[in-house]
């Protein structure tokens, strides 16, 4: 049987039927190759390393008694895996664990490491903290400048690689920019899509207000959030030619996920921890 892989064959835009017994084929993995392709990137010379962070608030099962158990979970897909995971079939996958009974812990989330790993053809790291365990959430703002004051007109909003400028003659280090007016639309039903992206780099001094409207340029553009990084990521590097990049996008959640998809120049480059307010 011939699997459709492309983005219009994933659930997204569909009624779904909820399942809850456990069905591990309800994962739908996409290649990154085409919007890559789309950036001109290689899959063998990606300019960047990373991974897409996930976390799962609507995590529950059943005990060997039967008894329900809930629980939050980080999914932490590689960059280099050569598939993301469409985020609806992520749902559904999870819920049908709602009626499966899992022995423990730690069966649940070998099983969950096992099948995402298959789907994204790479490593996935996953950990899961029961709520009898008291975790505990921060949310918290970026170590940086945020551009959202800045009093700009803008008239474009499609991607613009030509609107970003630096400024060759003034060379910064460690310089870090957010902006909260990330916005863009799920690739397949058109959905909005709300974020925080930042950006930390050295090298020629960006031009802020060029980032900010490159950034609100995203407003009508159709993607998913790990693709949008991406493209930033390489708009950026492209235009600016920093010595060092990182990219990354707190998004808030839908269905009870959120992805926070992290590109960087080199791999010594890390995100700030915490979560973005609206999360």
């Amino acid at each position: 049987m011939t699997i459709d892989f492309r983005p219009e064959g994933s659930p997204l835009g569909r009624k779904s039927s909820y399942r809850s017994d456990y069905a591990p084929e309800l994962l739908y993995p996409i290649p990154r190759s085409g919007k890559r392709a789309e950036l001109g990137l290689t899959e063998d010379r990606l300019p960047f390393v990373g991974e897409d962070l996930w976390n799962a608030y609507e995590l529950s099962w059943l005990g060997p008694r039967g008894k329900p158990e809930v629980a939050l979970a980080q999914f932490r897909v590689p960059a280099a895996s050569p598939q993301l995971i469409e985020s609806k079939s992520l749902k559904l996958y999870l819920n049908s664990f709602n009626q499966t009974r899992i022995e423990d812990l730690e069966t649940l989330r070998t099983t969950i490491a096992r099948d995402l790993s298959q789907a994204a053809g790479a490593a996935v790291a996953v950990s899961i903290e029961s709520l009898a365990q008291r975790p505990q959430r921060a949310a918290v703002y970026p170590q940086g400048i945020c551009l959202d004051a800045l009093d700009i007109e803008v008239d474009c909003y499609t991607p613009t690689p030509g609107l970003l400028r630096a400024d060759t003659s003034h060379q910064v280090k460690n310089e870090q920019l957010y902006s909260h007016l990330l916005k863009s639309n799920c690739l397949v039903t058109g959905q909005p899509d709300w974020g925080m992206v930042v950006v930390r780099y050295s090298g020629a001094a960006i031009d802020r207000e060029s980032l900010l409207r490159y950034v609100i340029s995203f407003r009508e553009h159709n993607e998913f959030h790990e693709q949008c990084v991406e493209r930033i990521f390489t708009d950026i590097l492209r235009a600016c030619a920093p010595q060092e990049l990182a990219v990354w996008a707190r998004y808030t959640r839908r269905g009870g996920l959120d992805i926070n998809p992290f590109r960087a120049s080199h791999a010594g480059l890390r995100p700030d921890e915490g979560f973005e307010i609206r999360q």
